[in-house]
């Protein structure tokens, strides 16, 4: 379990000093990200970046696992 909180730190620092660089990706904004907007009404689902977002997560905790 220390293990595992240390990493996730290290990994939440990782994260904040790269934000910057980040930023730049367009994650949310993807091919496969429904966005639907009428008048005062707005729809945004990121289904590709859930997806993305599901693989990479399931790739670091089989790693974390090994």
């Amino acid at each position: 379990m220390q293990r595992l909180l240390v990493l996730l730190g290290c990994l939440l620092i990782a994260v904040g000093a790269a934000w910057p660089w980040l930023s730049s990706i367009p994650f949310g904004h993807l091919p496969g990200d429904i966005h639907i907007v009428r008048d005062g009404y707005s729809f945004h689902f990121p289904m590709t970046t859930c997806i993305l977002a599901s693989l990479l997560l399931s790739f670091l905790i089989w790693i974390l696992r090994r």
